[in-house]
């Protein structure tokens, strides 16, 4: 975590901006630099290779005829003069047509050059220094029809060089100042830009992970404004299912807290019993409390396990809500024959299709029946129905002959931990409220309401009908 008495490192955002704005810049700089490198020397040339033709023209000067014959004629002090130079230095040669060497420096390569053709400007290599060369063929004389003498002048680059670069500087020294002026604009520019970012950085990161309020808005760039908008609908998302998890941890805490002691009392009970019928009698209570334990156990996980959160992790398909209501019944008709309860069921004529989770909705009829049963009378009658109503929709009523519940207690009868006063059966109340919770991740629907006889209560869901899309004609 970054603190205050070290510095701030660069944003990786802040150096990819800085690189794209700055990169570009310095890739034109080197560009330039070598376009201009390339123009001082071009022009550095043209200069100094003018000094080497007027110097070709003095030595021609000095080649005079004997007999019609052409022989140079230049003394030292001459020479001196006119090859001497503070920083270079200077070589030349004369040869005659005939191939003859009429002075100068022997060790000059003679190009193959045609008379006719202009003077000749070439790089070359005197005593192993790089030199510039020109080669041209000259009179030696105005008259007309005089021979003709082959003169090379060579020169080394330290002028030429000391040319060019002074012109490669003074071009791109200010470019690069100006890049350098550009460099701190762009940073100052950057830096202000993104310091609404930064602000948000610390404001995320000093923040405690309990902290699940929204970010504040109010200084964020549009640009970025869309992705805290997300976060703060994530953390939203985050500080419901907390919510759910302490809330489901609170109700389990308090649930369990009372079985578990129950149980431990009765376990200290069959400990000091030393008749054998008491014991038996006590391990048969154990029972019953584990039982009724394990029962809680179940439906609080059942609970958590359909939080309206739990919403992704549902496989719904398509089902026949009158074949799997009538497969769930089944099942429970040894349970209602031990309490002398005639269930019964009645379908509907034709199969009722709807989007469902199998696993979840043989849940929701099990409650409903676990619910019915356990709080109908002794010899009652409980039904399950299966119909569609008149508006298209699937309808499940189970009805009982249990104690009408009150209008007043019908709302809130879905809660958790909710039960009425009076009852004698053993419950957690929270049957029905498993039961609200996957009717509600079905999109569906309960309702209570009096039996049709007066006698109990009917529960009804609600479920969509299965939209089925029409088959493509065949043409």
């Amino acid at each position: 975590m970054w603190r205050p008495d070290k510095p701030a490192p660069v944003p990786r955002l802040q150096r990819k901006l800085l690189a794209w704005l700055l990169g570009p810049l310095a890739v034109l700089l080197v560009l330039d630099s070598a376009l201009a490198y390339w123009h001082s020397l071009r022009f550095s040339n043209l200069a100094y290779d003018r000094a080497l033709h007027e110097i070709a023209r003095e030595i021609v000067l000095h080649v005079k005829l004997d007999d019609g014959a052409p022989k140079l004629e230049m003394s030292e002090a001459a020479a001196n003069v006119l090859l001497l130079d503070q920083e270079d230095q200077l070589f030349y040669r004369v040869q005659a047509e005939d191939g003859r060497l009429l002075g100068g420096n022997a060790e000059m390569p003679a190009p193959r050059m045609d008379k006719s053709a202009k003077p000749y400007f070439y790089p070359g290599e005197v005593r192993g220094e790089p030199v510039r060369m020109m080669v041209a063929w000259m009179p030696v004389s105005d008259d007309a029809g005089p021979p003709l003498v082959l003169v090379q002048v060579a020169e080394t680059l330290h002028k030429r060089s000391r040319f060019t670069w002074e012109m490669v500087a003074s071009v791109v020294l200010p470019q690069l100042a100006l890049i350098v002026m550009a460099l701190l604009v762009v940073w100052f520019g950057v830096s202000r830009g993104l310091a609404p970012l930064q602000r948000l950085r610390r404001a995320v990161s000093d923040r405690s992970h309990l902290d699940l309020s929204p970010i504040d808005t109010h200084d964020v760039p549009g640009e970025v404004r869309p992705l805290v908008d997300e976060v703060n609908e994530l953390m939203a998302r985050l500080g419901r299912t907390f919510d759910f998890q302490n809330r489901f941890v609170a109700d389990a805490a308090h649930q369990l807290k009372t079985p578990v002691s129950g149980l431990k009392a009765q376990i200290e009970l069959a400990l000091r019993e030393n008749d054998l019928p008491r014991v038996r009698h006590s391990l048969a209570q154990l029972y019953i409390s584990a039982d009724r334990l394990s029962r809680l156990v179940r439906q609080l996980l059942s609970l958590a396990r359909n939080e309206p959160g739990a919403l992704d992790s549902m496989q719904l398909q398509p089902l026949d809500l009158n074949a799997h209501a009538l497969e769930v019944s089944m099942d429970w008709v040894p349970q209602a024959l031990k309490r002398d309860i005639d269930l019964g069921f009645e379908g509907a004529e034709h199969p009722l299709m709807i989007d469902a989770d199998p696993d979840r909705l043989r849940e929701l009829v099990n409650n409903l029946i676990d619910n019915a049963i356990r709080y109908s009378q002794h010899g009652g009658r409980v039904t399950v129905r299966t119909s569609q109503t008149a508006d298209g929709q699937c309808r499940l009523a189970i009805s009982d002959d249990g104690l009408s519940i009150p209008v007043e207690e019908r709302a809130r009868i879905f809660e958790r931990f909710h039960r009425l006063l009076g009852t004698q059966e053993d419950g957690s109340g929270l049957g029905l409220a498993i039961v609200s919770e996957i009717a509600t991740l079905h999109g569906a629907r309960i309702t209570l309401e009096e039996d049709t006889d007066g006698v109990g209560n009917t529960f009804s869901v609600f479920f969509p009908l299965r939209v089925t899309m029409p088959a493509p004609a065949v043409s």
